[in-house]
């Protein structure tokens, strides 16, 4: 499911805010929100993680192509191996789906930042 700006949604699961607040070592209680509980989605926000393999495949990979025909045979013969063993991770990259996250203006008032995109339902 992929949301968008601007369309409404509700919480899929009760969501707890706030850690449970003490006083005087007695704990009074903790902040969560409702599951049905209903707002507006602000911003999407997609966040692919790139390891170190990945951005060392493409640095590489960007380096053959733009200079391997111009290389020494034994260069870039040792820039091809290096590119073909960190494929790997980048086709793992590719397939991986990007991680969303949502902001989330509730009808109450109260703003989610940052949420996974699965902690809601299209209303």
């Amino acid at each position: 499911m992929t949301l968008k700006a601007g369309q409404r949604v509700v919480l899929a699961a009760d969501t707890r805010l706030t850690d449970s607040a003490e006083v005087s070592g007695v704990i009074v209680g903790f902040l969560s929100l409702a599951a049905g509980t209903g707002g507006t989605v602000e911003q999407v926000v997609a966040h692919q993680d790139k390891g170190d393999d990945v951005r060392e495949y493409e640095r590489l990979k960007s380096l053959l192509d733009a200079y391997g025909s111009e290389m020494p045979t034994e260069s870039r013969r040792q820039l091809e191996e290096k590119v073909g063993s960190l494929e790997p991770a980048w086709t793992a990259f590719q397939e991986r789906a990007p991680r969303v996250s949502v902001r989330v203006r509730f009808d109450n008032g109260f703003i989610l930042d940052g949420a996974h995109e699965e902690v809601f339902v299209p209303a």
